[in-house]
């Protein structure tokens, strides 16, 4: 199946700003990070299809997956 990943600020150097990702059947948000080697720590929010999801979200043909890294400031 093809899901679609967009990656925002920080996340975007070295890798992408949106690209499709073939993956298996029962692959979780986690697997996504886990494989773009992002790591969990610094992630402030995950979406899948503009939707609040947890790393243990199984993904469907179609979803977009966001991540957005946390913000700081002050």
């Amino acid at each position: 199946m093809v899901v679609t990943v967009r990656l925002f600020a920080s996340f975007q150097q070295g890798r992408f700003d949106e690209a499709p990702r073939e993956c298996h059947a029962g692959t979780c948000v986690g697997d996504i990070v886990d494989e773009l080697r992002i790591p969990r720590q610094e992630i402030g929010v995950l979406l899948v299809n503009r939707r609040h999801a947890g790393f243990d979200r199984e993904l469907s043909p179609g979803d977009v997956m966001s991540v957005f890294p946390l913000i700081g400031g002050g």
